[in-house]
């Protein structure tokens, strides 16, 4: 497969911050705030988010609030461009598969970081190598197996697994095939940082990151506010469309429904509750605007608490979650039932679960698995959810699952929150039996609804592993025919269903709400859940 020149406008995720007063700021019409190329001339605009920022180190995060904001800090060998599922050049002019297992990557000539410092091919292999060597727990270096020492006992990069040869080649070595490596070259796990800035093997501080991206970040106060910059050395096709963006982060749905509703932000993205969405679209000025999405709603089992490790406890609750009833009751309507961790109109989709289980909640045949099982019921169980990283929905959900478990008499059930930092922490601790988590795609592929879930342990630590999973996940890899390749998916998606070492529940839409005069917005609202802040003007 190859990656061409053809690098265009793309896609920014916006985590950011807002500034109270975007006179502290500096901020007026765009004016004063730089030139990246031929942008950043525009007039600056406000984005507000209930979204939070982990870490604004690529090596650091792993959640759309965090990556969005280094898409647009940092720059990635390639990128997605809206609408589309193939990547194409970014820092790179061009990658191609040498071989199954080997990629070469031919780097931009003149490449420059925002602090002036060359961007050369040594950066590149040192913001991969920092990454795994990091391994941070609420980082994303599992995306980077395939260039790591299985046989190390540490988290190591393979000494062999990149080549530069000289500063504009890059040469990927893989462990073993992978259709999917060149997408994942798009993503912003794969960030290049400057070596002279990053330490090797602990994060920067957040206000401090330095990249080669369209924005510069100027101002960061956490959980309150980011204020970009157009980057004046940036010379790539991301050109930004305003000198300034402002990224406000709220605590919850209702001030920043009140804060677009009211004109204070000029859009709101992630997340407002669907009464929010209704009574804008009915009584605002404000535009509600859908695009297609990917978003993917599930229950994970924490294997490693006794109740979570129980299969018939598993499959138990999987015969009883009413699906339809938390897609109506608790989002009125505008999600879509999930029987399938891989979302509908991706290659190999099957809806496993309602073949395996049925579309609709069985009491009896729980109350059999149960039994047959000789486990001893009402059985307690902890459900945990956190309050705000998902909407003000999220409770909702939870506690309709938790009266459905309820009502069958089968379960105990008791519900924890706690917010989203402590909570990555928790329930990797076994704090929960059964926690809930969203997903947006690192890459259009089915994979990354399989490969991060599912492959010993996932993301998520949930201590789930399985020979026959890891080695299904390894063939579907490497497959090139694309009737073979989605046999083995289904197959997987099966295997996910017996196993249950995560409940499905939805898949929902890309939306974001835009003030008057906001221009490529609707471009941006496509299933990657970039959100392009560079493409975005106001006026």
């Amino acid at each position: 497969m190859r990656v061409n020149r053809r690098r265009k406008v793309l896609a920014l995720a916006g985590a950011g911050v807002l500034v109270a007063s975007l006179a502290a700021c500096g901020g007026d019409d765009g004016g004063d705030g730089g030139s990246g190329g031929d942008g950043g001339g525009g007039e600056s605009w406000i984005l507000g988010t209930t979204e939070s920022i982990t870490a604004m180190d690529p090596a650091g995060s792993y959640d759309m609030a965090s990556w969005n904001m280094q898409y647009s800090l940092f720059e990635q060998l390639l990128v997605t461009p809206p609408g589309e599922s193939e990547p194409v050049g970014d820092a790179a002019e061009s990658c191609d598969y040498d071989d199954s297992q080997t990629i070469t990557c031919t780097l931009r000539e003149g490449l420059t970081f925002s602090n002036g410092n060359e961007l050369t091919s040594s950066d590149v292999k040192f913001s991969f190598e920092r990454n795994i060597t990091i391994a941070d727990p609420n980082g994303a270096s599992v995306l980077l197996g395939q260039l790591m020492d299985p046989d190390a006992e540490a988290q190591t990069m393979r000494e062999d697994a990149i080549e530069t040869p000289d500063d504009r080649t890059v040469v990927f070595h893989l462990n073993s095939p992978d259709t999917t490596f060149l997408k994942l070259l798009s993503t912003a796990v794969t960030s290049i940082v400057d070596e002279e800035t990053f330490p090797a093997d602990s994060l920067l501080d957040d206000a401090d990151v330095v990249g080669s991206g369209p924005y510069t970040l100027s101002q960061y106060k956490a959980g309150e506010q980011a204020v970009l910059e157009a980057n004046e050395s940036y010379d790539g096709e991301r050109t930004p469309q305003a000198a300034q963006v402002f990224v406000q982060y709220f605590s919850d749905s209702t001030p920043l429904k009140e804060a677009i509703d009211t004109g204070q932000i000029d859009i709101a993205w992630r997340t407002l509750s669907p009464t929010d969405l209704t009574d804008l679209q009915e009584n605002g000025e404000a535009e509600v605007i859908e695009g297609e999405g990917a978003e993917f709603r599930y229950w994970v089992f924490q294997l490693g608490t006794p109740t979570g490790k129980e299969l018939a406890v598993r499959q138990a609750v999987a015969q009883l979650i009413d699906r339809d009833t938390i897609a109506q009751d608790a989002y009125d309507g505008t999600v879509s039932p999930a029987y399938s961790i891989v979302p509908p109109g991706f290659t190999g989709q099957k809806d496993s679960f309602s073949e395996m289980y049925g579309d609709a909640p069985d009491v009896d045949a729980a109350t059999k698995t149960l039994a047959d099982a000789g486990v001893k019921t009402p059985v307690d169980i902890t459900l945990g959810y956190t309050p705000t990283h998902y909407g003000p929905n999220a409770v909702d959900e939870a506690t309709e699952l938790s009266e459905q478990l309820k009502a069958s008499g089968l379960f105990n059930p008791k519900i924890e929150q706690a917010e989203w930092e402590q909570y990555q922490t928790l329930y990797k601790e076994n704090a929960y039996d059964l926690f809930q988590l969203g997903w947006y795609p690192d890459i259009l592929d089915a994979d990354n609804y399989l490969t991060p879930f599912i492959r010993d342990g996932g993301f998520y630590q949930n201590n789930y592993s399985s020979d026959e999973v890891n080695e299904l996940l390894t063939q579907e890899l490497a497959e090139t025919d694309a009737d073979a390749r989605a046999e083995i998916i289904g197959q997987l998606q099966d295997i996910v269903a017996r196993d249950v070492p995560l409940v499905p529940s939805w898949f929902g839409k890309n939306i974001a709400v835009a003030g008057p005069g906001m221009s490529g917005v609707e471009e941006t609202l496509d299933p990657t859940y970039i959100f392009r802040l560079w493409a975005i003007s106001k006026g």
